[in-house]
């Protein structure tokens, strides 16, 4: 994915998300994730430039790093508002265990229903990114399985990779396109197709009963 065009905190400058310093004023241009949509941010920002929340971010002490499954340095903990997750400084990836990202996946549909009133139909892919012609299958940092591959709600696009008994890694921006999949109803979309081709499946399967019933009678 494409880096993004921010504006520098601290001159104000135009730089990429993926730039290690300010061009104009040299200064470190650290990214870190929105507490509220995820999408990356300069952690010097005060407020995300994507939704306009309020950036709060702390390091959490006393626990074990683990090491980022794509460039292997350190992962520190650390509090992104009132969500616990692993950042790589490195490439902007992010680990987050099974408990939270359900937490998060039920916040963000609740937050959905809450703006308008029920959820929408969702595009069936949540960004323009092409997945890469050589795939590459990334250990768990925490029990270093090779993850799975998963395309989220099977329907958004976004494949992330994910381990069942430990969680999910999300490459730089993945889970803000996500949060953005389930914000505009995209959970509820594929729970409603789901059921459609459930009820489908039942419908051809009671067509074929049927047939075979009739050929037993004659």
């Amino acid at each position: 994915m494409q880096a993004e065009t921010l504006n520098c905190p601290m001159c104000g400058a135009a730089a990429s998300t993926d730039a290690a310093r300010c061009l104009f004023c040299d200064a470190r241009l650290a990214t870190a994730a929105c507490p509220s949509c995820f999408g990356m941010m300069f952690l010097e920002s005060r407020h995300c430039p994507r939704c306009g929340a309020r950036a709060a971010r702390s390091e959490i002490k006393d626990e074990p790093s683990l090491r980022c499954p794509r460039c292997r340095v350190e992962m520190p903990p650390v509090s992104v508002g009132a969500t616990r997750m692993r950042e790589c400084a490195r490439c902007g990836g992010l680990w987050v265990d099974a408990q939270t990202f359900e937490q998060i996946c039920a916040d963000r549909e609740q937050q959905a229903a809450v703006l308008t009133g029920s959820a929408s139909s969702a595009p069936s892919r949540a960004s323009g990114k092409s997945e890469p012609s050589r795939v590459r299958y990334v250990p768990c940092p925490d029990c270093g399985q090779l993850m799975n591959r998963v395309n989220f709600a099977h329907c958004s696009g976004v494949v992330v990779d994910s381990c069942k008994g430990h969680g999910t890694w999300f490459d730089r921006d993945e889970l803000a396109e996500i949060v953005g999949f389930i914000r505009g109803g995209g959970l509820e979309a594929a729970r409603a197709r789901e059921k459609q081709q459930i009820a489908e499946e039942r419908r051809l399967l009671r067509l074929e009963q049927l047939a075979r019933a009739k050929e037993e009678i004659n």
